[in-house]
């Protein structure tokens, strides 16, 4: 298992099961505090499975999850108040503005600044409109600032630069990069490869289920990340 030392995530020999298909065969992972991952694979690798067991949303069958610690099974509450969590496909407030979404996170939360996170985002503009109103790209947005507002320590991130503009996914990666280097732990899965060298320390490539490499992106330099992001998208 990479990333040695203290893991702000942990996942664990993580087995997952749905019926007869193996979803997750014996994953472990370590996100170190400051460190940031990307985590690649084709579809059905187990990426998604993955991230919505260290949200909380699915159980491990075999293994545990900690996030910061703390065991995300036996305490998901605590777990997950220090978490910022995009889905692959979030699901949103329809009849809410963007405003009214993240002013519902800061008061779960007890903490963050809406107005920051509107601007980080670009949706400053039309924070006032509903979002059923937005476009995907705007819905994904509204994930990310929620994701955000509050300055958690741990971000896990399924795809959620799919379907931003470039300049969009620059901004959000820029961000993430700074919370790195203030110490949060970032996990993200994405198919862009060019924002993968500015967005990840290291590696980690799923393939059926368990890791297939877990690698610094410093070691595979530009050619060899190419390789490894074609091969993590083949069957």
């Amino acid at each position: 298992m990479g990333g040695g030392g203290v893991g702000v995530i942990v996942a664990e020999n993580v087995v997952k099961r749905f019926g007869r298909t193996v979803a997750l065969a014996g994953v472990s992972l370590r996100v170190r505090a400051g460190e940031r991952v990307a985590l690649l694979g084709h579809n059905g690798a187990g990426k998604s499975t993955l991230m919505k067991m260290l949200a909380g949303q699915l159980l491990p069958g075999e293994g545990r999850i900690l996030l910061a610690g703390v065991d995300v099974a036996a305490e998901p509450n605590r777990a997950r108040e220090g978490l910022g969590y995009v889905p692959e496909e979030p699901a949103m407030w329809d009849y809410l503005s963007a405003r009214e979404c993240l002013e519902f996170v800061v008061g779960v939360r007890g903490r963050g600044d809406v107005d920051a996170a509107l601007a980080l985002t670009g949706l400053g503009a039309d924070a006032e409109r509903l979002v059923r109103e937005y476009s995907q790209g705007m819905r994904r947005k509204v994930a990310i600032a929620a994701a955000l507002v509050s300055e958690p320590p741990v971000l896990v991130l399924d795809e959620a630069l799919n379907g931003l503009d470039p300049p969009s996914a620059l901004v959000v990666v820029d961000e993430l990069n700074r919370r790195a280097r203030a110490g949060v732990a970032v996990l993200l899965s994405t198919h862009v490869i060019d924002l993968v060298p500015r967005v990840a320390d290291r590696v980690v490539v799923l393939r059926a289920g368990k890791v297939e490499l877990d690698v610094a992106v410093a070691e595979l330099g530009a050619d060899g990340l190419s390789r490894v992001f074609r091969a993590a998208q083949s069957a």
